[in-house]
């Protein structure tokens, strides 16, 4: 078997097999008594900060990262930690002139670049978006697609990965980007939270038509340069100078730096800026610098109600560019951002004119990191400076049938479907598992690569054990099928024929047949040269045909499926592969499947000869391991017309 199938057996593997170790789950936190509020103060603030993160990055391997914090309308602090560069040139973080890339908190700027227009009149956030547009953008629901919906992540498009970041100076032209092959909309605008960069995109370009000059032109005179950044831009590659202050990326803090990531489309990830930059930034949105008084306001009003999203309008709901992300009673509006290397968060708090910024430049030696530190400065910041006035309420008693409703396997909203990379979900499903006292345990947890425990609070919404996060659910016939979180992402039930505990078994059982299937010819042969046995019967020429049809389909199987899994590990590393290269693995695949009905009349063949058992079993094997793998093709869109991921 080629060495990038087995590697993506393994992973598949071991992805289908995870939630089974965690039924027993985890148990609920002890209540501990509400912490006393520190005192908001640069002094405090420092301490507190020097304290927690440098240790925390040398623990994670984590180059360098910046800190910044606002109260009452000035930057009240900024910190670096750590290195910029490394080695011979080794240049500690200045949080007022090194440059980080900011990844999709770069959406608030392109939201706040839309609201100025809309606050002028010259977009109308409820209007079909395709009245701006000089292209077509495919719909599938009658619905139109508004600047609202874009705003919210609810147009309802697909996943796509393949020109999200590249390693080169050379940017995509915006209108190219987002015309050429758009993702296919599979959800009703709306109705189903589901993150998208995409949506950004045309956010974004939108700005460019309406204003009639580029997207990163208006964002630069209208946003960043009324905001007060001196030293921030969406521009790709960065112009000489702040490409000079522009820190290097990691993979941990032993690593070499890495290569200029080039962010597609622009307005949903582009941005460089400083700690301070961000500071002021933030400065500018609360004492409405940027936006209008009224505009201001309906960036941070949820941005769409039950009539639209059901009863996940329950939970957290996204606002005009902005994540809620409130903790112990107070209003928090924020939104993280990654992009391969740099991982940050920016995090607002309207009601106290207070605001902080948290970036990293390295992503740690461990899949949950940088996670983890962003969500110790976010969330120690919140219970330092803004503890809970009283513990939360105590949940309703937990009802049995409710947990069993939500019991089962689903899959990010945001993921693709229509293509072959719709596989990837087999590595990323989330399994949700019922417990006798009415709680749950979802693995991995929401927003977490840990798994978590959640009780019902009341009819679809459920918290946290021993946290805060929030979850509502949308049911259908008693059953439920959709679970939201974190204001734009929802998980989504799935059939048995996508779920990892059945596919995955599937797949790596229907590999080892096919293997062995073309091994049993050659060392049959040794075998029976060694013990000098007669040799089977000679076949008839239609049984010839039919069994080389056969192992024409197997050897075109594993190709396929071997091509299958490199092209993806490739594509999940954000890396081009040909589509050159696809056509071919979709030709192998289609021959797999068409394998089906030789190897279905060569059983019947050799049943009616009166072959020998060894000889029928073994065409029965090659029947079985080519329709398993033919149900993964259908399943996972490996036979889709569309070859876009």
């Amino acid at each position: 078997m080629p060495a990038a199938l087995l590697a993506a057996v393994a992973v598949l593997a071991a992805a289908g097999g995870c939630a089974a170790a965690t039924a027993g789950g985890p148990q609920p936190a002890p209540p501990v008594p509400a912490p006393a509020r520190a005192e908001l103060g640069r002094a405090d603030v420092d301490a507190w900060l020097d304290g927690l993160v440098p240790a925390a990055m040398d623990r994670a391997g984590i180059a360098g990262g910046v800190v910044s914090v606002v109260q009452d309308g000035r930057v009240l602090t900024a910190r670096g930690y750590g290195d910029a560069r490394l080695g011979p040139d080794r240049a500690p973080v200045d949080p007022d002139r090194t440059l980080f890339r900011v990844g999709s908190v770069s959406k608030v700027l392109t939201a706040t670049a839309v609201l100025q227009l809309a606050g002028q009149g010259r977009i109308d956030l409820d209007a079909d978006v395709r009245r701006y547009l000089d292209f077509d953008l495919p719909q599938r629901f009658d619905t139109p697609i508004t600047m609202r919906h874009l705003l919210t992540h609810t147009a309802g498009f697909e996943g796509r990965i393949r020109g999200l970041i590249a390693f080169d100076d050379r940017p995509a032209d915006l209108r190219t980007a987002l015309a050429t092959d758009p993702p296919e909309q599979v959800f009703a605008p709306g109705s189903t939270p589901a993150y998208s960069n995409y949506g950004y995109g045309l956010a974004g370009y939108v700005v460019e038509r309406v204003a009639g000059i580029p997207f990163e032109d208006y964002v630069q005179r209208n946003v960043i340069d009324r905001a007060g950044m001196d030293s921030a831009s969406f521009a790709q590659p960065l112009p000489g100078g702040l490409r000079e202050r522009l820190s290097d990326a990691f993979t941990g803090s032993d690593g070499p730096p890495m290569p200029f990531e080039t962010i597609s489309p622009a307005p949903a990830g582009s941005l460089a800026a400083s700690a301070t930059d961000m500071a002021r930034f933030a400065t500018a949105l609360l004492d409405g610098r940027l936006l209008d008084p009224a505009t201001g306001a309906l960036m941070q009003r949820p941005g769409l109600d039950a009539s639209a999203l059901g009863e996940l309008a329950q939970g957290p709901r996204m606002a005009l560019g902005l994540f809620d992300e409130s903790r112990n009673g107070t209003r928090i509006l924020g939104h993280g951002g990654d992009t391969d290397f740099f991982h940050s968060h920016l995090q607002l708090y309207p009601d106290s004119r207070t605001a902080v910024f948290v970036s990293l430049n390295s992503s740690g030696t461990g899949g949950s990191d940088t996670l983890d530190l962003r969500n110790a400065v976010l969330e120690g910041f919140a219970d330092r400076y803004f503890p809970a006035a009283s513990p939360p309420a105590a949940a309703a008693a937990a009802a049995p049938d409710g947990a069993a409703a939500l019991a089962g396997t689903y899959e990010a909203a945001r993921a693709p479907f229509s293509t072959f990379t719709s596989a990837l979900s087999l590595t990323g499903q989330t399994t949700v598992t019922p417990r006798p006292d009415g709680t749950v345990v979802i693995s991995p947890g929401p927003a977490s690569v840990h798994p978590a425990a959640y009780e019902q609070v009341r009819p679809g919404v459920w918290r946290e054990i021993g946290g805060q996060r929030t979850l509502s659910t949308r049911t259908a016939d008693g059953r439920v099928e959709a679970i939201g979180y974190e204001s734009a992402f929802t998980l989504l039930r799935i059939g048995s024929a996508r779920d990892a505990g059945t596919a995955v078994p599937v797949l790596v059982g229907s590999v080892l047949l096919l293997v062995a299937s073309l091994l049993a010819w050659p060392l049959g042969a040794v075998a029976r040269r060694r013990y000098r046995a007669a040799a089977p019967a000679p076949l008839g020429r239609t049984d010839r045909i039919l069994h080389g049809l056969t192992r024409g389909a197997v050897v075109a199987a594993l190709v396929a499926l071997a091509g299958w899994a490199a092209s993806i590990a490739t594509i999940a590393s954000l890396g081009e592969v040909p589509f050159a290269v696809l056509q071919v693995l979709q030709v192998a695949q289609w021959a797999a499947l068409l394998g089906v009905v030789p190897a279905l009349l060569g059983v019947g063949s050799a049943v009616r000869a009166g072959a020998g058992r060894g000889r029928v079993a073994g065409r029965v094997v090659q029947l079985v391991a080519l329709a398993g793998t033919g149900w993964i093709a259908v399943a996972f869109g490996l036979l889709s017309s569309s070859l876009s991921y």
